[in-house]
């Protein structure tokens, strides 16, 4: 999977208007951006994290129609749940704070609002990263995308 359909000649183009700095196009790649789950959805108590998830959402698609002439893609990767290290040192606090076992905080907490009840893996989002690099993905820019189980 090449970024043949990025191979364009060298020019200057803003790389956003607030930002006063220049990029040389052929040195880009397509942009990928990782928010969330919720950057589509929202969660009651979560204002913040759920407005910040939105927000790389909508700049994701700004830079996506700013850049859409100069062959630069821009697209976002939103999973659920990744099964990472992080994740899974945050079970047995979970399990404590809410007096839990750890299947349960599993398939209660962290797997509740995935249809798949599966862990989204670390190679699926890199993936799906490699395929939005890829020409066949070339004509796809400023989308949302959700790796969720459903």
């Amino acid at each position: 999977m090449g970024c043949g359909h990025r191979d364009q000649p060298v020019r200057r183009i803003p790389c956003h208007p607030c930002s006063g700095s220049w990029h040389e196009e052929a040195r880009l790649g397509p942009h990928i951006t990782t928010a969330s789950a919720h950057s589509l959805v929202a969660s009651p108590f979560k204002s913040a994290y759920v407005a910040a998830k939105h927000g790389i959402s909508g700049l994701t698609k700004t830079v996506a129609l700013e850049l859409a002439r100069s062959k630069i893609t821009c697209n976002c990767i939103s999973p659920g749940y990744v099964w990472t290290p992080l994740v899974e040192k945050q079970i047995p606090n979970t399990m404590k704070a809410r007096n839990l076992r750890r299947d349960e905080v599993i398939s209660d907490i962290l797997l509740a609002a995935q249809p798949t009840k599966e862990f989204v893996t670390a190679e699926q989002v890199a993936s799906l990263a490699l395929f939005l690099c890829s020409d066949d993905a070339a004509q796809i820019t400023g989308t949302n995308l959700a790796i969720d189980g459903g």
